[in-house]
């Protein structure tokens, strides 16, 4: 989730700081010979809380240091199995840390954006990404953009697996952009002829750019939970759409209270079209009663804060 707007910097920068207090608290009570092994638990955090629609397993025993000197976090690769025919593995490149890092909030500031791409992968990507799998057709010879992509997992599977012509994995987010690039790089014999571009996008900016209105399929992923920055996504989303032919956004949200009824009240006013479905995929409604009945691999799962929402917005 990004954006640049004047109107939420007070908010969103009074977010970013409630957040580093939280994860300064938790570093400085952790004790140093434990990071490694608190690291894959971290890594193992990500992956079950959540859907866990996509097999996976963890390439490397041990995380590494950053290579940026100015990045004082540590990454791992996780390797996925698509249940495609013939499809390649996916590498994905992504942080051992599932906290903040003080430079992190330093390119927030300098950017005003947020951190949520690198904080962890969020459960509603993952259920994109099977989405994404299960309905390749809609994907087939088309120019598709991901926004708020974090470490680019739906982006890269459409562009792995659906034939897409073209498919862009945006952030606003430089940190996160540079991760996008580096798993793009990692999977780039898997494309086939789709072309691929990590690209760096912040929300509200598009007007006027080559970009602009060249969309058939826009894809993204728990990207309405900062109320301030709906106007923003819904002029990107606005200002991406192909004016001509069909077009749509297929989005990927829980309610979270009414967070997603006001950004539906803002599409409504924006003059887009939107409908929603709760029970667009058998086997992530299957999941999502197991946990609703108590399956404890999702500690405190509830409806309303965890299971996304298939949302579809036209012209």
């Amino acid at each position: 989730m990004e954006a640049n707007s004047g109107k939420s910097t007070t908010n969103a920068s009074s977010l970013r700081w409630k957040i580093l207090r939280r994860n300064l608290i938790r570093r400085s009570s952790s004790n140093s010979e434990d990071k490694s092994e608190m690291s894959i638990q971290r890594i193992s955090r990500k992956a079950t809380h959540g859907f866990n629609l996509i097999p996976f397993h963890l390439m490397k025993d041990c995380v590494e240091e950053n290579v940026n000197p100015m990045d004082s976090s540590r990454n791992t690769t996780l390797c996925y199995t698509l249940p495609v025919t013939n499809a390649s593995q996916l590498i994905l490149h992504q942080r051992a840390d599932d906290m903040a890092h003080l430079n992190d909030f330093e390119v927030c500031n300098r950017y005003d954006i947020d951190n949520t791409g690198l904080v962890c992968q969020w459960p509603s990507e993952d259920v994109l990404a099977h989405y994404c799998l299960s309905h390749a057709s809609i994907f087939r010879g088309k120019r598709v953009i991901e926004l708020g992509s974090g470490y680019g997992l739906a982006g890269l599977i459409v562009a792995m697996t659906t034939e897409a012509r073209e498919v862009f994995i945006s952030d606003g987010n430089p940190q996160v952009v540079d991760y996008i690039q580096r798993n793009v790089n990692a999977n780039s014999g898997s494309f086939g002829g789709t072309e691929v571009k990590p690209l760096m996008l912040h929300w509200g900016q598009e007007k006027d750019s080559d970009i602009s209105n060249t969309f058939d399929v826009i894809i993204a992923s728990d990207c309405t939970f900062f109320k301030e920055f709906h106007g923003a996504l819904i002029r990107t989303i606005k200002s991406l759409l192909k004016e001509e032919g069909p077009s749509e956004a297929i989005l990927f949200s829980p309610r979270r209270g009414n967070s997603l009824d006001k950004f539906f009240g803002e599409v409504k006013d924006s003059g887009l079209h939107f409908s929603t479905d709760e029970m667009y995929d058998t086997e992530v409604w299957r999941r999502h009663q197991g946990f609703v009945e108590g399956d404890d691999s999702w500690p405190n799962y509830e409806m309303d804060h965890c299971y996304p929402l298939l949302v579809r917005i036209t012209r």
